[in-house]
């Protein structure tokens, strides 16, 4: 049995039949050949699905989709602003937080959802003082980021790029 759902995916109103079992993950990729998002482990574990939904990071590979009926989806291909690439975007360029590029859509997304957090004042698992300004060190990055992987080990210039971006 199929339903129709309506997402908003980059900005564009979308209709998709789907399943009830279909993953978001499925539903975009699949259905409405939204590629950004890539499939990864499909468990979860990496990261490499990660959109913004309804403004905050999700993994897409463990959410139905016929649950997010109206739901406004921000992938990493919907982010740049025409050909104004979004900050953290342009910081992955330059600091080179990216090799193979597999997981870089995720990332990107997750930095995104990331830096929203820290600006609403949430503090993460590592954060020292948990009533002033969250300082965005190296190992805050690292903490809210973990559950993005990067096969290529990208680390290092990952973290530097979202510490640009911050700025």
């Amino acid at each position: 049995m199929e339903t129709s759902i309506t997402l908003t995916v980059d900005g564009a109103e979308r209709t998709v039949d789907v399943d009830h079992r279909t993953t978001l993950l499925d539903a975009l990729r699949d259905r409405l050949g939204v590629t950004s998002p890539k499939k990864g482990c499909d468990h979860g574990q990496c990261g490499s699905c990660t959109v913004l939904l309804d403004g905050r990071r999700h993994l897409t590979c463990l959410t139905l989709a016929i649950a997010q009926d109206g739901a406004e989806i921000t992938t990493a291909a919907g982010l740049a602003d025409g050909d104004d690439l979004h900050p953290v975007q342009q910081q992955f360029l330059d600091q080179d937080g990216y090799q193979c590029g597999y997981c870089t859509p995720g990332q990107v997304c997750s930095a995104v959802g990331m830096l929203e957090e820290v600006k609403q004042g949430r503090p993460s698992h590592v954060t020292e003082d948990l009533t002033g300004d969250i300082e965005l060190t190296d190992e805050e990055v690292r903490e809210r980021m973990s559950g993005n992987l990067c096969r290529c080990g990208a680390y290092p210039n990952i973290v530097a790029a979202i510490r640009e971006a911050a700025r």
